[in-house]
């Protein structure tokens, strides 16, 4: 961006998604129109760009385009819908719904994403409006789950830890409530709200109408675990514990994890720590970020509208200059603490208050029976027996949480027959990954990611045996593009999609996502990937220190250069 452009970024041309936006009326657009077109499964693509701040992407099946097409049919079009939960936590009523819905309207599958929120896949036009109500009726919504604007807020989801945990778990609500929008169109539209007769009087306090440049992430970490990938997210905070009780939080800022392939200017970043809040101040500090992103953040460059560009462009001076004139008062001085992983935690653990929770494996966040394992039907009887709540980790794994001493038997017997498991039949590298969705249903993909990655880790586990690693956990990612949906550039392990069957390595991140990888070999297909683990593994098997995690090794090994600042990505 020019100097002129820095100081004044409303000053600079805006993309045409910016004027889609002012254009839209606060989110209205003409979708009641388009939505009831029965001419066509599709919507128009001014449509679809508003579709996402209310929770849904326009999406066709790929693997059907080439035959559809010679019948001169259009695409298979249908919409991907995804369900907001802050920090995961979902009732076994909403459970319930979510399962019924699934099979009623979508492609019988329900997908925990990296963000505990929930997708459902295979929605077709007509049944939009009819899901979204069910969804409502049952206490949750699907606003702002996509679009430019705060996202779904994670939190470290394990309530078994300590107090703290359900405390950190009610901040990370109260901020998804402050900053959701407040726009009457998603009631208009969906659950035949009230029309507003004078729009002018409609105000959003905190986007203003044209909300933000893009999307916004928000995580609330509890150490010694890193679960949500603090440093990924646009705003993080990192609870702080003295004495057993919640101070405060640190402050992080700047973080993201998408790019583009061949563009140097674009590039995953880690957060940084900007001081110290106590808790009462964090939904002030939440939102004065925000603003500063609304009134700051590139609106003409879309590549360069995340948050991390706005702070990487003007400094953490200028940021903390600016959020102390917002506020009225500074951060004090950011406090210790320590992470040790960022994983799940797998089975059985008594929580502080007596309470049981049983932590599930499901690998990629996919839940559909399939012969001989039926996880969907086995959650099904599960949420209908459930006291307890279930909680979405970041890691698309699933918590049954909250289960009192006289349900776990029933609860466990349920576990036993449908053979739903902690993940100990899996090894310790396939509990700890984590692949995006891509192919067939997302537009972004350039090869497959959650279908392929399940075979390559059955192709790589006899490598962990030869060297004796089966139980060593390594955090091994995929994505089909280099959006970062599965938060790749955090990885000791990760592909990222360039083509079909071929993928961009990378490693060296930290086992506890405190630190970027490094691109190690580009452009390959299976047979190059399964020879460099073949050799790596090998030499990390023999020449690893005490205690060394994988990603730290191939760093003192000298196979990539540590990256601790995405402005060192590409160098």
């Amino acid at each position: 961006m020019s100097e002129n452009n820095l100081l004044n970024p409303n000053s600079a041309p805006h993309s045409d998604v910016e004027d889609i936006k002012v254009r839209s009326n606060y989110l209205r657009g003409v979708l009641v129109e388009a939505m009831e077109d029965r001419i066509t499964a599709s919507i128009p693509e001014d449509e679809n760009r508003l579709m996402k701040f209310h929770g849904s992407y326009m999406q066709d099946d790929r693997d059907l385009r080439n035959e559809r097409a010679k019948q001169k049919l259009e695409p298979a079009y249908q919409f991907m819908l995804r369900i907001r939960a802050p920090g995961g936590v979902i009732t076994p009523e909403q459970w319930l719904m979510m399962d019924r819905i699934s099979k009623s309207y979508a492609n019988e599958s329900i997908r925990l994403t990296t963000r505990q929120s929930v997708q459902l896949h295979g929605v077709i036009k007509w049944n939009m409006k009819k899901t979204i109500q069910e969804i409502n009726a049952s206490l949750l919504t699907t606003l702002a789950a996509c679009g430019d604007v705060n996202r779904n807020v994670m939190a470290s989801p394990n309530p078994y830890q300590s107090e703290v945990h359900a405390e950190v778990y009610e901040w990370a609500s109260k901020l998804s409530r402050h900053l959701e929008p407040q726009t009457n169109a998603y009631h208009e539209i969906w659950l035949d709200g009230e029309k507003v007769i004078d729009s002018n009087a409609e105000q959003e306090p905190i986007y203003g109408p044209v909300y933000l440049p893009r999307k916004f992430k928000i995580g609330l970490a509890v150490p010694p675990t890193n679960d949500v990938d603090v440093f990924s997210q646009d705003l993080g905070f990192i609870a702080i514990i003295e004495d057993g009780k919640l101070s405060g939080f640190n402050v992080t800022v700047g973080g993201g994890m998408g790019m583009t392939h061949g563009d140097p200017k674009t590039y995953p970043q880690i957060a940084r720590v900007v001081g110290f809040c106590k808790p009462e101040q964090v939904v002030d500090v939440a939102e004065k970020t925000v603003t500063i992103q609304r009134d700051y953040g590139d609106r003409a460059v879309r590549k360069h509208a995340r948050f991390k560009y706005t702070i990487d462009d003007r400094g953490l001076d200028w940021f903390k200059d600016e959020l102390t004139k917002r506020l009225g008062w500074s951060l004090e001085a950011e406090r210790e603490y320590h992470f040790d992983h960022n994983g799940d935690r797998y089975g059985w653990v008594k929580g502080f208050d007596g309470k049981w929770h049983f932590t599930l494996f499901i690998q990629n966040g996919r839940i559909k029976d399939d012969e001989g394992y039926l996880l969907m039907t086995g959650l099904r009887e599960i949420a209908k027996v459930h006291e307890g709540d279930f909680r979405i980790t970041p890691n698309q794994g699933l918590i049954i949480g909250n289960v009192s001493f006289r349900r776990k038997k029933k609860i466990e017997a349920l576990l036993q027959t449908y053979r739903l498991t902690d993940g100990k039949r899996y090894s310790a590298l396939q509990r700890n990954s984590m692949a995006c969705v891509a192919l067939p249903t997302c537009g972004l993909a350039m090869a497959e990611s959650e279908r392929y990655l399940p075979d390559l880790l059955d192709k790589i586990e006899p490598l962990l045996e030869q060297n004796g690693l089966r139980d060593d956990d390594i955090v091994i990612r995929m994505t089909g593009c280099p959006n970062g949906c599965a938060r790749p550039a955090l990885a000791e392990i990760a592909f990222i999609g360039k083509a079909p069957g071929k993928y961009n390595m990378y490693l060296g991140g930290g086992f506890a996502g405190q630190r970027l990888n490094k691109l190690y070999k580009e452009n390959i297909g299976e047979k190059d990937i399964l020879d460099s683990l073949s050799l790596l593994l090998g030499q990390y098997a023999k020449e690893r220190r005490e205690s060394e995690h994988f990603g730290d090794f191939v760093i003192r090994a000298g196979h990539v250069k540590e990256v601790l600042s995405g402005l060192d990505f590409h160098s």
